[in-house]
């Protein structure tokens, strides 16, 4: 299996080639730290890997006081590495997001290598800028959760499930063995499901059953995962015993997958309209490479990227609990399948109709979050926060956003700019915009007030409690100090939200901005 030929963008001997290769370290590192954290994720990670300094336990995470199950330990591992040297400072955003962000670029270059080898340098250059600019990995390689390094891990372990069925040799299956401990470390079991449910699916559709029984029950490897999974899960059962299977198991696993956990559910068409739009600026591309699936199934390792794919999307199809970072497990054999098709395109204006209604969106977003603001949509907490949305959209952010999309416009119809020149450029400018400015804006609009609300407490001292406010686990982070929920007592001061806070109650007002409040409660 070989590359398309050079003469269809000659990606391997231009300019280009150094710009794709940068995307990585551009999309992943660029502001990491410059919006404040995002409740409710990115605050109940960062705050609970807070508190295992705070309580010198290292082993199991609470959040608030309270244990907690969602996830293993992992991901909490090395955050609190970036904490340890970052957390004093102004760079506490950075610190937690930064593994996110290394096993994104990991992600990305890992992808690369794999694709080039059997398809060609051309075809790995694409699926490179596709797993490093796309919008899905570009969020949750930017966040302080456990999803960016499963999905580093998830790639891992199926490209080295590849190697082991390409070549025989036992070494990749080892590895994969590893890869699948740790992503068990990580986020629990759906890290042995995937690759397992893949590489089944494949050796079926070539009557090899049981060379998949070997690969799964391979001794050794099978000593490999349990040395690297039992410590830790057998060491969180002896502490929390059945609270920890209820938890973690039943709750966190189970029922994700059998009902509609936190609210977050949705059709059985929700990830086939969520996959286009995850893909962006690419989608263009991927909608294209649809249409030459059957095609593809000739091919030993294209039909191995595609039922990986389609594993992923049916499913998490079928779970009661949808969320969009979900499909994204299947989507890295979409990256390299992008690159293949990439040969066929020959117009760059259909695959620019999507980007640039989304420029366009940036341009609009305050406008957009004022109206929403000034209407009776949603409650009275984030109407409060959007009122915020035309004075935190600053002379910068105006001027950025409608400047690129100009001098976007300029570059891509430009009538001698190769196809896949455009693209790439389209893809830089998407993630430059969102790092650099559209993010920023967003995380300040959101989590500014809480930020401030937090600093404030910490500066002034005592106590506080959330307060007839459901949970931002972000004012703890910044409080450095567990936050417990509850009245406050005389004299305490408490979080609250502003459309709960009656206009006669007996408080005295210490902060207030956007839709939060912190108050004392008067004697």
């Amino acid at each position: 299996m070989t590359g398309y030929s050079s003469t269809h963008g000659r990606l391997a001997g231009s300019p280009l080639r150094l710009l794709i290769l940068a995307l990585p370290l551009f999309a992943f590192l660029l502001r990491l730290g410059g919006a404040p954290l995002f409740d409710v994720d990115e605050g109940a990670f960062s705050e609970a890997t807070r508190e295992m300094f705070e309580r010198g336990d290292f082993l199991f995470t609470y959040l608030n006081g309270a244990p907690r199950f969602d996830k293993p330990i992992f991901i909490y591992w090395l955050q609190s590495i970036g904490y340890l040297i970052f957390g004093g400072t102004d760079w506490v955003e950075w610190a937690f997001r930064l593994p996110s962000a290394l096993a994104a670029i990991a992600w990305s270059y890992a992808t690369y290598f794999f694709a080039r080898k059997r398809f060609g340098e051309d075809s790995a250059l694409i699926a490179l800028a596709v797993a490093s600019t796309a919008l899905g990995p570009f969020a949750i390689g930017r966040a302080a959760t456990a999803d960016g390094l499963l999905n580093c891990l998830l790639a891992l372990t199926l490209f080295d499930v590849w190697r082991h069925l390409e070549s025989g040799q036992r070494a990749p299956l080892l590895r994969a063995f590893v890869w699948i401990g740790l992503g068990a470390l990580t986020k629990g079991p759906v890290a042995l499901v995937v690759p397992g449910a893949v590489s089944l699916l494949y050796c079926a559709s070539r009557g090899e059953w049981m060379r998949w029984l070997r690969m799964v029950f391979n001794p050794l490897g099978l000593l490999i995962l349990i040395a690297i999974v039992t410590p830790w899960y057998a060491y969180a059962y002896m502490r929390h015993g059945q609270d920890f299977i209820d938890g973690f198991i039943l709750r966190h696993n189970v029922q994700r997958f059998s009902g509609s956990l936190e609210g977050h559910g949705g059709s059985a068409f929700y990830y086939l309209l969520a996959v286009p739009l995850l893909l962006l600026p690419w989608s263009g591309l991927f909608i294209a490479a649809l249409g030459r699936i059957r095609a593809g199934f000739g091919d030993p390792l294209q039909r191995f990227l595609w039922l990986w794919f389609a594993f992923v999307l049916g499913f998490f199809s079928l779970s009661g609990t949808k969320l969009p970072h979900y499909v994204l497990y299947g989507c890295t054999p979409l990256f390299i399948l992008i690159g293949l098709q990439a040969r066929s395109a020959r117009r760059a204006w259909p695959h620019l109709i999507l980007p640039g209604l989304l420029f366009v969106l940036f341009a609009l977003l305050p406008t957009l979050f004022d109206a929403l603001a000034q209407s009776t949509l949603g409650d009275g907490f984030y109407r409060a926060q959007l009122g915020r949305a035309l004075e935190t959209a600053d002379t910068f952010y105006i001027a950025s956003t409608i400047g690129v999309f100009v001098a976007w416009v300029c570059f891509v119809f430009f009538p001698r700019v190769p196809v896949l020149a455009r693209l790439v450029v389209t893809a830089a400018v998407q993630v430059g915009l969102l790092a650099g400015v559209v993010v920023p804006y967003a995380g300040e609009l959101a989590q500014g007030p809480v930020k401030r609300a937090a600093l404030a407490a910490r500066e002034l001292g005592g106590d506080v409690v959330f307060w007839r406010f459901t949970t931002a686990p972000s004012f703890s982070v910044y409080r450095q100090a567990v936050t417990l929920k509850g009245d406050p007592q005389p004299g305490q001061m408490a979080l609250t939200r502003i459309d709960r806070l009656a206009p006669d109650a007996p408080v005295e007002t210490l902060f207030r901005e956007g839709g939060v409040a912190l108050v004392k409660l008067k004697p």
